[in-house]
Protein backbone atom coordinates (compact mmCIF):
# COMPACT_ATOMS: atom_id res chain seq x y z
CA UNK A 1 0.00 0.00 0.00
CA UNK A 2 1.26 3.68 -1.05
CA UNK A 3 1.28 6.36 1.49
CA UNK A 4 -1.54 7.96 -0.94
CA UNK A 5 -3.81 5.09 0.25
CA UNK A 6 -2.85 5.83 3.98
CA UNK A 7 -5.62 7.22 6.29
CA UNK A 8 -5.00 11.22 5.61
CA UNK A 9 -3.87 12.19 9.05
CA UNK A 10 -1.39 9.09 8.89
CA UNK A 11 0.30 10.53 6.02
CA UNK A 12 3.78 12.65 6.83
CA UNK A 13 3.01 15.35 5.08
CA UNK A 14 -0.45 15.60 6.49
CA UNK A 15 0.48 14.17 10.12
CA UNK A 16 3.09 17.36 10.26
CA UNK A 17 1.04 19.86 9.02
CA UNK A 18 -2.34 19.25 11.74
CA UNK A 19 0.19 18.11 14.66
CA UNK A 20 3.34 19.33 14.19
CA UNK A 21 7.16 18.38 13.44
CA UNK A 22 7.23 17.01 17.32
CA UNK A 23 4.42 14.45 16.25
CA UNK A 24 6.90 12.98 13.28
CA UNK A 25 9.78 10.49 13.58
CA UNK A 26 13.04 10.96 11.81
CA UNK A 27 12.16 8.57 8.73
CA UNK A 28 8.53 10.63 8.90
CA UNK A 29 10.38 13.47 8.86
CA UNK A 30 13.17 12.27 6.07
CA UNK A 31 10.07 11.09 3.69
CA UNK A 32 8.96 14.74 3.75
CA UNK A 33 11.95 15.96 2.77
CA UNK A 34 12.17 13.38 0.29
CA UNK A 35 8.83 13.91 -1.08
CA UNK A 36 7.89 10.38 -2.68
CA UNK A 37 10.06 6.68 -2.36
CA UNK A 38 11.39 4.66 -4.56
CA UNK A 39 9.38 2.23 -7.14
CA UNK A 40 8.28 -0.37 -4.79
CA UNK A 41 9.54 1.13 -1.53
CA UNK A 42 7.57 4.25 0.37
CA UNK A 43 9.25 7.40 1.36
CA UNK A 44 9.03 6.31 5.18
CA UNK A 45 10.79 2.65 4.41
CA UNK A 46 13.32 4.57 2.28
CA UNK A 47 13.88 6.90 5.47
CA UNK A 48 14.04 3.88 8.00
CA UNK A 49 16.79 2.08 5.54
CA UNK A 50 19.22 5.43 5.03
CA UNK A 51 18.88 5.60 9.14
CA UNK A 52 19.96 2.19 9.12
CA UNK A 53 22.34 2.41 6.50
CA UNK A 54 23.77 5.55 7.74
CA UNK A 55 23.98 4.50 11.82
CA UNK A 56 21.86 7.89 12.89
CA UNK A 57 20.13 11.25 11.91
CA UNK A 58 23.34 13.18 12.28
CA UNK A 59 25.64 11.40 9.69
CA UNK A 60 23.24 10.97 7.53
CA UNK A 61 22.68 14.59 7.10
CA UNK A 62 26.27 15.38 8.24
CA UNK A 63 27.35 13.67 4.70
CA UNK A 64 24.33 13.71 2.13
CA UNK A 65 26.84 12.56 -0.64
CA UNK A 66 27.57 9.37 1.19
CA UNK A 67 27.15 5.70 0.64
CA UNK A 68 23.92 5.79 2.30
CA UNK A 69 22.42 7.98 -0.36
CA UNK A 70 24.03 6.47 -3.29
CA UNK A 71 23.89 2.82 -2.99
CA UNK A 72 20.16 2.94 -2.74
CA UNK A 73 19.50 4.73 -5.94
CA UNK A 74 18.92 8.27 -3.99
CA UNK A 75 18.97 10.51 -6.99
CA UNK A 76 20.33 14.61 -6.78
CA UNK A 77 17.13 15.89 -6.71
CA UNK A 78 16.67 13.89 -2.85
CA UNK A 79 20.13 14.55 -2.29
CA UNK A 80 19.55 18.05 -2.68
CA UNK A 81 16.41 18.30 -0.51
CA UNK A 82 18.67 17.30 2.36
CA UNK A 83 21.77 19.07 1.67
CA UNK A 84 19.35 21.93 1.73
CA UNK A 85 17.41 20.76 4.60
CA UNK A 86 20.90 21.01 6.35
CA UNK A 87 22.39 24.03 5.18
CA UNK A 88 19.26 26.03 6.44
CA UNK A 89 19.14 24.67 9.80
CA UNK A 90 22.72 25.37 9.68
CA UNK A 91 21.79 29.59 8.92
CA UNK A 92 19.10 29.69 11.57
CA UNK A 93 21.66 28.66 14.60
CA UNK A 94 23.81 31.81 12.95
CA UNK A 95 21.46 34.13 12.72
CA UNK A 96 21.42 34.64 16.30
CA UNK A 97 25.02 34.43 16.54
CA UNK A 98 25.70 37.01 13.87
CA UNK A 99 23.54 39.36 15.22
CA UNK A 100 24.60 39.82 19.32
CA UNK A 101 26.92 42.77 19.54
CA UNK A 102 29.76 40.41 20.82
CA UNK A 103 30.53 37.20 21.88
CA UNK A 104 31.00 37.37 25.68
CA UNK A 105 31.59 33.67 26.94
CA UNK A 106 32.10 30.16 25.20
CA UNK A 107 28.30 29.62 25.50
CA UNK A 108 27.99 32.14 23.13
CA UNK A 109 29.35 29.83 20.34
CA UNK A 110 29.29 26.72 21.38
CA UNK A 111 25.87 26.06 19.92
CA UNK A 112 26.66 27.14 16.27
CA UNK A 113 29.88 25.39 16.07
CA UNK A 114 28.18 22.13 17.83
CA UNK A 115 25.78 22.54 15.42
CA UNK A 116 28.35 22.48 12.38
CA UNK A 117 30.90 19.99 14.06
CA UNK A 118 29.07 17.78 16.09
CA UNK A 119 27.74 15.03 14.02
CA UNK A 120 30.59 14.85 11.08
CA UNK A 121 32.33 11.08 11.08
CA UNK A 122 35.89 12.12 10.67
CA UNK A 123 37.56 15.27 12.32
CA UNK A 124 37.34 18.83 11.06
CA UNK A 125 39.40 21.81 12.42
CA UNK A 126 37.68 25.67 11.71
CA UNK A 127 37.81 29.13 13.25
CA UNK A 128 35.37 31.66 14.31
CA UNK A 129 36.72 34.87 12.84
CA UNK A 130 36.10 38.15 14.78
CA UNK A 131 36.04 41.64 14.48
CA UNK A 132 38.43 43.43 16.89
CA UNK A 133 34.87 43.89 18.92
CA UNK A 134 34.86 40.13 19.04
CA UNK A 135 31.77 40.98 16.28
CA UNK A 136 31.38 37.39 14.02
CA UNK A 137 32.88 37.76 10.40
CA UNK A 138 32.56 34.26 9.45
CA UNK A 139 33.66 30.43 10.04
CA UNK A 140 35.37 28.53 7.90
CA UNK A 141 36.29 24.92 8.28
CA UNK A 142 40.21 25.07 7.10
CA UNK A 143 40.99 21.13 7.74
CA UNK A 144 39.44 17.81 7.33
CA UNK A 145 40.84 14.93 8.45
CA UNK A 146 39.92 11.16 9.44
CA UNK A 147 38.61 10.10 13.15
CA UNK A 148 42.11 10.03 14.13
CA UNK A 149 42.93 13.72 13.49
CA UNK A 150 43.26 16.39 11.07
CA UNK A 151 46.36 17.88 10.09
CA UNK A 152 46.54 21.63 11.24
CA UNK A 153 48.85 24.18 9.35
CA UNK A 154 49.62 27.01 11.28
CA UNK A 155 50.64 29.22 7.95
CA UNK A 156 46.76 28.71 6.17
CA UNK A 157 45.47 29.54 9.48
CA UNK A 158 47.40 32.89 9.08
CA UNK A 159 46.13 33.08 5.88
CA UNK A 160 42.87 32.89 6.73
CA UNK A 161 42.59 35.58 9.26
CA UNK A 162 44.30 37.71 6.65
CA UNK A 163 41.47 36.95 4.08
CA UNK A 164 38.91 38.09 6.94
CA UNK A 165 40.93 41.04 8.26
CA UNK A 166 40.42 39.28 11.42
CA UNK A 167 41.68 40.76 14.91
CA UNK A 168 40.80 37.54 17.47
CA UNK A 169 40.37 34.03 16.36
CA UNK A 170 38.05 30.90 18.58
CA UNK A 171 39.53 28.24 17.08
CA UNK A 172 37.31 24.96 17.03
CA UNK A 173 37.36 21.26 16.05
CA UNK A 174 35.44 18.20 16.75
CA UNK A 175 36.63 14.57 18.11
CA UNK A 176 34.00 11.97 16.19
CA UNK A 177 34.01 9.90 19.06
CA UNK A 178 31.89 12.16 20.82
CA UNK A 179 34.84 12.69 24.45
CA UNK A 180 34.72 16.61 24.23
CA UNK A 181 38.39 16.07 26.14
CA UNK A 182 41.01 17.81 24.63
CA UNK A 183 44.37 15.75 23.87
CA UNK A 184 47.80 16.55 23.96
CA UNK A 185 47.95 17.24 20.25
CA UNK A 186 45.27 19.49 20.88
CA UNK A 187 46.92 21.65 23.49
CA UNK A 188 50.44 21.30 20.89
CA UNK A 189 48.81 22.96 18.17
CA UNK A 190 46.63 25.93 20.05
CA UNK A 191 50.29 26.83 21.41
CA UNK A 192 51.51 26.99 17.78
CA UNK A 193 48.71 28.81 16.77
CA UNK A 194 48.73 31.84 19.54
CA UNK A 195 52.11 32.09 18.65
CA UNK A 196 51.93 32.20 14.56
CA UNK A 197 48.84 34.39 15.10
CA UNK A 198 50.72 37.11 17.89
CA UNK A 199 53.00 37.74 14.78
CA UNK A 200 49.82 39.27 12.73
CA UNK A 201 48.21 40.98 15.83
CA UNK A 202 45.63 38.53 15.89
CA UNK A 203 44.26 36.55 19.35
CA UNK A 204 43.34 33.18 19.73
CA UNK A 205 40.20 33.70 22.46
CA UNK A 206 39.37 30.01 22.56
CA UNK A 207 39.43 26.49 20.98
CA UNK A 208 36.57 24.54 21.37
CA UNK A 209 36.36 20.79 21.57
CA UNK A 210 32.56 19.78 20.29
CA UNK A 211 31.70 15.94 21.18
CA UNK A 212 28.51 14.62 22.26
CA UNK A 213 27.56 16.78 25.21
CA UNK A 214 28.45 20.28 25.88
CA UNK A 215 31.66 21.55 23.94
CA UNK A 216 34.84 22.09 26.04
CA UNK A 217 36.32 25.68 26.22
CA UNK A 218 40.25 25.01 26.71
CA UNK A 219 40.37 28.56 27.51
CA UNK A 220 37.78 27.70 30.71
CA UNK A 221 40.06 25.08 31.46
CA UNK A 222 43.12 27.22 31.78
CA UNK A 223 44.90 25.15 28.76
CA UNK A 224 45.16 28.53 26.39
Amino acid sequence: MSIREWPELERPREKLLARGCGALSDAELIAVLLGSGLPGKDAITLGRELLAASGNLGTLLADPHGSALRLRGVGPAKRARLIAALELARRSLAEPLAERPALGNPRDSGDYLSAQLRHLPYEVFGCLFLDNRHRVLAFEELFRGTIDGASVHPREVVRACLRHNASAVILAHNHPSGVAEPSAADRSITRELKDALQLIGVRVLDHLVIGAGTPTSMAALGLM
